[in-house]
């Protein structure tokens, strides 16, 4: 099983490259790819020196599994290349999220979908894995009419600048800043650029992915996202309303028995989910789950994860696994 990472050294590739130790994916070859500048520097896997390596090096290397986690216009260009090599690219960047012949997957939700013809998978956005989680099991049993999201999300989701950023105001020091407002001890109402209708792309991820992965268009979704100094992972306050009234008790069981998701929700011994907990696990914890009292058939919940775990590099790796134990590579 020849593997390349894609972005070794970023964020989330680092993450992946840990996950994927951690989670023991069998690798006979790894190539660590990054930028040109990058390339010919050593990074250490399991004990092992790796030379990161450029993407036409990776591409002639003919490897069975590619995680990209590059950006987009570096997927655009590179992920078709990797394809017609072969490869099967699991694409954590938005390029072919919405791209109608591609697969948008959440492993617990739909990876049944899959087959060998998908030489270019979409890992979804991380604030909508957390939110699809929690909403997967409820929409199948009460069908979900409408949900309306606030994301709280973790400056690591912009990248290393932006820890960088919050740590120079943290100490009171001058540096390059990620955001047009500083961050610490404050939160900005913008998650990536404004487009025309007056939302963020990250606001409409949300809402297209959503109907996507859940294979419901008329799901509606209406969503504000919010930059907080967190490092830990992204928050959610979600309100969701259903077709089918609810029992509340039964709301925690179907969650309770979905995989990947943990119930932290005893307001006795103030038991709810926050991002200081969820830092380095893989689970979606869920949590404040109580009724809308102004709005029939509605759910009030607060959704934590890890965004570069369960939002990024493990959600990748669980497609790769899936592929392995199928077969589809």
């Amino acid at each position: 099983m020849k593997v390349a990472v894609v972005g070794a050294t970023g964020m989330v590739g680092q993450v992946m490259l840990k996950v994927l130790a951690e989670r023991n994916f069998e690798i006979t070859e790894l190539s660590p790819v990054a930028s040109e500048r990058s390339v010919g520097n050593k990074i250490n896997f399991k004990d092992k020196e790796y030379e990161i390596i450029g993407l036409e090096e990776a591409v002639a290397q003919k490897p069975d599994i590619a995680l990209f986690s590059a950006g987009g216009e570096t997927s655009l260009e590179w992920a078709p290349k990797f394809a017609e090599a072969g490869t099967t690219v699991i694409d954590n960047s938005s390029a072919w999220r919405m791209h109608p012949d591609k697969k948008l997957v959440v492993p617990e939700i739909n990876a049944s979908e899959l087959t060998k013809e998908d030489k270019i998978i979409a890992n979804p956005n991380c604030s909508t894995i957390q939110m699809v989680m929690a909403l997967a099991p409820l929409h199948e049993k009460y069908g979900i009419t409408r949900v309306v999201v606030s994301t709280y999300q973790s400056i690591t989701g912009t990248g290393v600048k932006a820890v960088q950023q919050l740590e120079n105001e943290y100490k009171g020091e001058q540096g390059e800043m990620a955001y047009p407002y500083p961050i610490h001890r404050n939160a900005i109402p913008q998650c990536d650029v404004f487009e025309e209708n007056g939302y963020t792309k990250e606001e409409m991820k949300l809402t297209n992915e959503t109907k996507k992965i859940l294979k419901d268009d008329t799901v509606e979704v209406t969503a504000t996202a919010i930059r907080i100094p967190v490092v830990g992972g992204h928050s959610e306050s979600v309100n969701v309303t259903f077709k089918n009234d609810f029992d509340i008790n039964e709301v925690r069981k179907l969650l309770k028995e979905f995989p990947g998701v943990t119930v932290q929700d005893n307001t006795d011994v103030n038991t709810y989910p926050m991002p200081i907990y969820a830092e380095g696990k893989d689970d979606v914890f869920v949590g404040r789950l109580r009724r809308d009292l102004s709005q029939p058939n509605s759910l009030n919940m607060w959704i934590v994860a890890d965004n570069l775990r369960k939002g990024a590099a493990t959600n990748a790796v669980q497609i790769a696994e899936y592929l392995v134990e199928n077969d589809l590579v």
